[in-house]
């Protein structure tokens, strides 16, 4: 059902639209508002340097390690997330200046992963961006990256936002994968387009003959593209899922594979299971002028 549901937002076929016609009406209720909510929300002003990454699309656009590479261009800096797929709530600590101070479970894979590449960053997760916000200053963060903050709309903040290179369903939810109308993006500051602005570069690490692929991120099928020779069977889960164990040692045996290859989102939760681990690792290449345009906005605000 959620293969169907993601194949619909993201790839439709012929026989997705007469759903999307059903439930389009919902959509532009939806979408209007979002407009509303957008319109008549005062922003409030933290008076420090804070830059959001998001997107107006559901599910993976390159968020995750757009922050990595921003932060790690600059000093002083906390990510804050709101930690998706957590087994914990409220205000939590996943790493300060590099040193990780909880587990995967209670911070979700994308914080963890983002804490594991940011040696000198600090990394929070919170439902409230600006309780974070306030730890944050108080700690003395000096550039402070919202990750997937576009919908925050009550922060004022320099908005960049993600724009996959092909989109084929341009609804808002239910009927897409769109969480507002798409002519929203004009509120950015910057609208990165995938292929334009940014490019993804995948490497692997410790390939096998014989790889089992195991991935819970959202339509798994992007990663097709740039799968490597060897892959004996794949296994999807929900995006955000934990692993079993035992299920995945069952399946190993049975698929007779060397190694289980995975992203590096997929990576922090399998930790401590004692796999050959195959990784898919992702980075960016970023326009420069992107780069330029945040140093002039954190020169602004901290001048």
């Amino acid at each position: 059902m959620i293969s169907f549901f993601e194949k619909m937002m993201f790839n439709p076929k012929w026989y997705h639209y007469i759903l999307i016609l059903l439930l389009s009406p919902l959509s532009i209720i939806y979408g209007l508002i979002m407009v509303v909510r957008r319109l008549l929300i005062r922003k409030i002003s933290f008076g420090t340097p804070i830059v959001s990454i998001g997107n107006l699309i559901v599910g993976g656009s390159g968020k995750t390690p757009f922050v990595i590479a921003l932060a790690l261009r600059y000093d002083g800096v906390t990510v804050i997330s709101r930690g998706y797929g957590r087994k914990s709530s409220g205000l939590i600590e996943v790493s300060r200046e590099g040193k990780i101070l909880c587990s995967v479970e209670q911070s979700g894979d994308e914080a963890m992963l983002m804490a594991h590449s940011l040696p000198k960053a600090s990394v929070i997760v919170s439902q409230s961006r600006e309780d974070a916000i306030v730890l944050a200053k108080k700690q003395g963060a000096k550039l402070i990256l919202l990750d997937d903050g576009f919908n925050r709309v009550n922060i004022e903040k320099y908005e960049i936002l993600l724009e996959p290179q092909i989109i084929k369903n341009y609804l808002p939810f239910p009927a897409g994968a769109f969480r507002e109308f798409w002519f929203i993006k004009n509120y950015a500051n910057v609208v990165a387009k995938e292929g334009r602005d940014f490019s993804r570069k995948v490497t692997f690490e410790n390939l096998t003959p014989k790889m089992l692929l195991v991935t819970a991120i959202s339509n798994p099928q992007r990663l097709d593209k740039y799968l490597p020779e060897g892959i004996v069977n794949k296994i999807y889960l929900d995006d955000h899922s934990y692993f079993n164990k035992e299920e995945l040692t069952k399946e190993l045996k049975q698929n007779r594979a060397i190694s289980i290859l995975c992203t590096s989102k997929d990576r922090v939760k399998l930790e401590g299971f004692g796999f050959n681990i195959s990784e898919m690792k992702l980075s960016l290449n970023i326009d420069q002028d992107i780069f330029k345009n945040i140093d002039s906005y954190i020169n602004k605000v901290k001048f």
